[in-house]
């Protein structure tokens, strides 16, 4: 579990630090979560559903996990995907009640912050607080690009995009090997995230295995050319600010 935990960290700040240059203290406050209150996910369960009360926030420690929305007859929406390092809502205590629900797509471990915990967090340690609003600011850019891509891209576009932007998000935090990630979704995630039928993710995915764009076998992603898929997706990564200027600040404190 330390282990796990210190990785956890490690991942956080690598994310954070994209925004704003922190500290040595910084990082050791960041480490500090991972130790606090863990919970598991087994894969596709729920960590918690619409309409329940949130009484804390939860950062991602291993594992994928998704939001979604869902309809009364079962059709479901995934409007968006964690990986280690992510935070799930940083503000959600301040609800009444849910309003998505958070999933596991693989076993997770997360860690569960009380909101007194994550106010001290934010109080004391100011560099922290601006790559917080950063990291809420970037998740908001992150739906906006989902909107997009579900109303204006084509079903080749989508998953381009996607594949790509999962890729970027991954590699940020060192997650990838080389041209390669993990990658354990399946052809319905893609489908729930894209809009899509499962059918049309099935042809479109070997669609792109046939033009040399991506190799995907055995819950792993390799994108030989990364610059070729970007291009299909019309793949702006501007959205996602992974090296905004604020980083290059100095923090010596």
């Amino acid at each position: 579990m330390p282990a796990k935990s210190s990785s956890a960290a490690e991942r956080l700040f690598l994310k954070l630090q994209a925004f704003t240059r922190l500290s040595s203290f910084d990082r050791e406050a960041l480490a500090a979560l991972g130790h606090l209150q863990t919970q598991e996910a087994q894969p596709r369960r729920d960590l918690i559903r619409e309409g329940e009360q949130p009484k804390a926030v939860r950062l991602i420690l291993s594992g994928w996990a998704c939001r979604y929305k869902d309809l009364p007859d079962g059709r479901r929406q995934i409007v968006g995907f964690f990986v280690p390092g992510d935070f799930c809502d940083l503000n959600v205590y301040i609800l009444k009640e849910m309003d998505h629900s958070l999933s596991a797509i693989t076993r997770v471990l997360y860690a569960e912050i009380a909101p007194d915990e994550m106010e001290r967090l934010i109080d004391e340690r100011p560099r922290i607080s601006q790559a917080l609003l950063w990291h809420e600011l970037v998740n908001a850019s992150i739906q906006r690009e989902w909107l997009l891509n579900v109303g204006q891209r084509s079903a080749r576009e989508r998953i381009a995009h996607l594949l790509t932007e999962l890729f970027l998000r991954l590699r940020a935090v060192r997650l990838t090997e080389g041209n390669a990630c993990d990658f354990p979704l399946t052809q319905a995630d893609i489908a729930e995230a894209t809009g899509l039928t499962s059918v049309h993710v099935n042809r479109t995915l070997q669609e792109l295995r046939r033009e040399g764009l991506i190799e995907l076998t055995q819950r792993r992603l390799i994108i030989p050319d990364l610059d070729a898929l970007m291009g299909v997706a019309m793949f702006n990564p501007n959205y996602l600010h992974l090296d905004h200027e604020g980083r290059h600040l100095d923090a010596n404190d």
